[in-house]
């Protein structure tokens, strides 16, 4: 049986023209990757290390709370309609967070 939904609905993208590089030094203690930017499109990171990375969408990380776990060389996208503050901890301090804020 076939769905009908008689509203017409229009879905705008949402689009980004500039992108803010960071790199963020790998910590075995809570670190921020971002600061809360209302105007953030989206954002990603890259985990430039041997160690696992553990992202948080919040201000403290944990290796026992966090919303993912980015392995070595691991990429993660955050939610794009995400704005708060980022976090991470490392299990292991080598290598760093290379992140992409899209605005």
């Amino acid at each position: 049986m076939p769905l009908f939904n008689p509203a017409q609905v229009t879905v705008t993208p949402s689009t980004s023209g500039t992108v803010a590089a960071t790199s963020v030094t790998a910590s075995t203690s809570s670190v921020s990757i971002l600061a809360a930017n209302l105007a953030r499109k989206g954002t990603t990171i890259w985990n430039n290390s041997t160690a696992n990375l553990y992202v948080e969408l919040g201000a403290t990380a944990s290796t026992s709370a966090f919303t993912a776990r980015v392995g070595a060389s691991g990429y993660y996208e955050v939610p794009f309609t995400y704005t708060g503050a980022i976090s991470g901890i490392w299990d292991a301090v080598n290598g760093s967070a290379l992140v992409r804020e899209f605005a």
